[in-house]
């Protein structure tokens, strides 16, 4: 598989874009052609920093334009076309890549996508999910911030690709879908929330009802589906509680001796817990509904992640989500107008 991966893109770049793709090549081996995209005098810097370790399948491609993260996306898109991010999705589309993988500006990564790329057949609107580590297990929620403004069908369609990819990526056999709202009755929300659940309900054998936000870590629930406004606001609030929670536990076991020796104890526990919590495991998620392969990474990816997130990209092209996608919404819609010819 050919997989490229953005240098120029992300907090920690050039270092960490590279360093994971070297991660990655060496536990794999060489098994996939990683194309490392970017300003070509700053990237071989970046490896000839690694003098321990020989590349097995790593190239470099050469770009002149970076876009920033204050860039307006369509206009990075129109006006960046030799960026590390526009150039690296066109060689998708061009058939001289198989993927792309970055931690830049996520409006730009998405217009870009789209843009290029285009959407699976029958997809009405892409959408992107993140994993929301829970009590004993972990939530995908769909969309986190690529539509403002949707309609019952477009939630719908979320819930649909979201359970695909829990299923084929994470495998979690049947994964159960809900829908944030205010309340578990289907009669709660805006007209929205109670037409989504109504379609949800008809199309989806594995939909289980709304979910509250106070249930969103210990839901049945594999899969919440809400608009991208909600669903952004709840990624940023999370990973806001999580640094504060963080911050706070290190100065609450600093106050004295008892704590810090209570703390020391439990030091195994702790970094347990962190892992779980840890965004770095599950390195980053593709763009659901393009028709091809978009990794989206936190902006500020480390090596780790980015590293994973390289093996998210080899396992969205191994499982085949976007045909599995394309087939469920094709089989759906005969469904559908079998439904209205019957009823005519």
């Amino acid at each position: 598989m050919r997989i490229v991966i953005d240098v120029m893109g992300g907090d920690l770049a050039p270092k960490a874009p590279v360093e994971g793709a070297i991660l990655y090549d060496r536990e794999t081996g060489g098994r996939d052609q990683l194309i490392l995209i970017g300003d070509k005098d700053v990237v071989e810097k970046e490896l000839a920093s690694h003098r321990n370790y020989q590349p097995k399948n790593i190239t470099v491609f050469h770009t002149s334009q970076v876009v920033e993260m204050d860039d307006s996306p369509t206009m990075a898109v129109k006006q960046k076309k030799d960026s590390s991010m526009v150039k690296g999705i066109r060689l998708q589309r061009d058939g001289e890549a198989d993927a792309f993988v970055s931690a830049g500006s996520t409006g730009a990564q998405m217009a870009a996508s789209l843009l290029t790329l285009g959407r699976v057949k029958g997809v009405n609107r892409p959408a992107l999910g993140t994993i929301i580590p829970g009590q004993d297990k972990y939530t995908f929620v769909i969309d986190v911030g690529a539509n403002a403004d949707c309609k019952p069908v477009n939630l719908f369609q979320f819930g649909l690709m979201g359970s695909l990819f829990m299923e084929y990526i994470h495998g979690v056999k049947e994964p159960q879908v809900g829908l944030l709202n205010i309340g578990a009755e289907k009669t709660k929300g805006n007209e929205l929330m109670i037409a989504s659940h109504q379609m949800l309900s008809e199309q989806l054998s594995n939909f289980v009802g709304n979910v509250e936000g106070r249930e969103l870590l210990s839901s049945t629930a594999d899969v919440v589906v809400t608009d991208g406004f909600t669903g952004n606001v709840v990624l940023k609030f999370a990973e806001g509680l999580i640094g504060v929670f963080t911050s706070s536990f290190k100065t609450q076991v600093k106050k004295n001796i008892i704590h810090m020796l209570g703390a020391l104890l439990a030091r195994p526990a702790f970094k347990a817990l962190r892992k779980t919590f840890d965004y770095e495991e599950y390195g980053g998620v593709p763009l659901l509904g393009v028709d091809g392969i978009s990794i989206i990474c936190h902006g500020s990816s480390s090596a780790k992640a980015l590293k994973n997130a390289i093996y998210v990209a080899r396992e969205v092209g191994d499982k085949n989500v976007n045909k599995h996608i394309e087939e469920e919404l094709r089989l759906r819609g005969e469904e559908w107008r079998e439904k209205r010819s019957l009823q005519a």
